[in-house]
């Protein structure tokens, strides 16, 4: 075969999310719905002829990069969080960010186009996995008759999301948190965003979102939100 040297990929846009670190982030794209993004396009993209037809689909694919999880090497075994940290599994039958290409793909819910004073044209999407500024190489329509395969087997993931938990929010704590944000917020929180090998029911975590910095622990399958403070600017 030939060693055809193929050109560098290009970031078309970025993702304008509610995370601003890795933590908290659901571990697949579409667990929780409620969560509102906006793809902004790089100013050599921002053509309009570029999204004629796109409102016909209801959701995309994005191809985007692990750009906070870069390294030089890689390795063919990583440790999926789903087996606790501790099992080996081969690279290729996961979907760590730790690969030769890191590159991830996310299907995500297509909101609508809308016109942005600053930014032209953008795409207001639901259940993106993904962080604050994370950069977008490619978006494709998901089409149902050739992406859906409802008898496909899950391997070690299993099938489902993996279990919820039951979420005790005070309502004093709620009334901090921005209307438009809670609903997506709680979801977040309902999908456990501890890794999968932290049980301790007496540890307090921190995860920032949408310019909060919220803290809560978790125990017997309920997670308590133990305090929410606005981020320091």
């Amino acid at each position: 075969m030939e060693n055809q040297q193929l050109p560098a990929l290009k970031v078309i846009a970025r993702i304008h999310s509610d995370f601003s670190g890795k933590f908290g982030i659901p571990r697949q794209s579409g667990l929780v719905e409620e969560l509102e993004s906006a793809v902004v396009f790089e100013p050599e993209y921002r053509r309009e002829d570029a999204l004629r037809g796109i409102e016909d689909f209801s959701h995309l694919w994005l191809i985007w990069g692990f750009h906070k999880a870069v390294r030089e090497s890689w390795s063919p075994t990583v440790r999926p969080p789903r087996l606790g940290g501790n099992t080996r599994m081969g690279v290729f039958a996961t979907r760590s960010p730790f690969r030769p290409n890191p590159i991830g793909l996310s299907s995500v819910k297509l909101l609508g186009v809308e016109h942005h004073p600053e930014y032209g044209h953008i795409l207001r999407v639901a259940g993106a996995d993904l962080m604050d500024g994370t950069p977008i190489f490619d978006i494709k329509p998901y089409l149902p008759y050739a992406d859906s395969h409802p008898e496909a087997s899950g391997g070690f993931a299993g099938s489902d999301g993996g279990k919820v938990l039951e979420v005790d929010f005070p309502s004093q704590l709620q009334a901090l948190v921005p209307p438009d944000k809670l609903a997506a917020l709680t979801g977040v929180l309902a999908h456990d965003p501890r890794p999968a090998y932290q049980q301790d029911p007496e540890r307090v975590y921190g995860m920032e979102f949408a310019g909060l910095n919220l803290r809560f622990s978790v125990r017997d399958g309920v997670l308590t939100v133990r305090q929410v403070e606005k981020l320091a600017r």
